[in-house]
């Protein structure tokens, strides 16, 4: 199978990577199940990047439906050692502007369907993974130094509210996530952050700032055709982004702790891993197995 050690996973409207070259599709069998598309595989800034379209391509996906245990995991068996992600995002605080870029470092779940499966544990084997600091900082680092490659206003920090979806939120709902202190709204990344600390990937967001949430007074003054817009220059944004991003990562050593977060963290002794749930989750406990 083809190694690559870069992940870039693309939400709405990034659909792909016009840069790049030598490209191939690869189709890849996890045991949670098919991701969300065929990976696309490619060559950019001299590094062979996986990219994935967390929606599918034509956006067949809600978040709800999302695949994101079979995403991460198919990352995993592609080698992949770092993910970078791409969300468009709604602001809840003025300061965050349309056109904006966010690097957030805190997640807050709103989540609540059975579906979105959040653990690769279970089924015998159980492991509490560190999730005080959801993101990688050297990854976030990293972004936030390549937003200077599109000439975009970039905040790094902040709180991404993951919200179930597919509804946007009611006024009642903006309002209170803006008194909690929460910064940007979505609907995807906190399932792919624990996944991908369950997996020892680094993972960290791009979060494209399309509008407002409803809480705004300006909000029923935007139309559609602004918000479409908006999100077409934002994809173009994150586009030349994360083609920096990788360029910056080609020289730069991962020195962070994300490659060892299950260390201390599978509760189950070694020796009583069922067989089956071994076998499913080989890519990622391999190296903790008992000899």
């Amino acid at each position: 199978m083809t190694t690559v050690k870069i992940g870039i996973m693309g939400g709405s409207g990034l659909y792909q990577m016009p840069e790049l070259k030598d490209v191939e599709e690869v189709k890849v069998d996890t045991p949670f199940g098919s991701p969300s598309d065929a990976f696309i595989i490619g060559t950019l800034e001299g590094q062979r990047v996986a990219f994935l379209p967390r929606h599918g391509r034509g956006h067949r996906f809600t978040p709800t439906e999302v695949p994101f245990r079979a995403n991460i995991y198919g990352m995993k068996l592609l080698g992949v050692e770092r993910v970078l992600s791409a969300s468009a995002v709604g602001s809840l605080q003025e300061e965050y502007a349309p056109l904006d870029m966010v690097i957030p470092d805190q997640f807050f779940d709103r989540t609540r369907a059975r579906a979105r499966e959040s653990t690769f544990f279970g089924e015998g084997i159980v492991a509490h993974v560190t999730f005080a600091h959801p993101v990688c900082n050297d990854l976030g680092e990293v972004l936030q130094e390549s937003c200077k490659a599109a000439d975009v206003k970039a905040h790094r920090g902040g709180t991404y509210l993951c919200m179930e979806g597919p509804a946007f939120s009611t006024v009642a709902e903006s309002n209170v996530y803006r008194a909690w202190g929460v910064d940007i709204i979505g609907m995807t990344n906190l399932q792919e952050a624990k996944l991908a600390r369950e997996a020892e990937i680094c993972y960290a967001t791009l979060a494209l700032v399309t509008d407002y949430d409803c809480w705004h007074s300006g909000h029923d003054a935007v139309s559609v055709d602004t918000v479409v817009e908006y999100l077409n220059k934002n994809v173009r944004n994150a586009q030349i982004i994360m083609k920096e991003a990788v360029k910056r990562l080609t020289e730069r050593p991962r020195s962070c702790k994300c490659g060892s977060a299950l260390k201390n963290a599978i509760f189950t002794a070694p020796e009583l891993w069922p067989q089956t749930t071994t076998k499913k989750l080989e890519a990622i406990i391999r190296k903790y197995a008992a000899p």
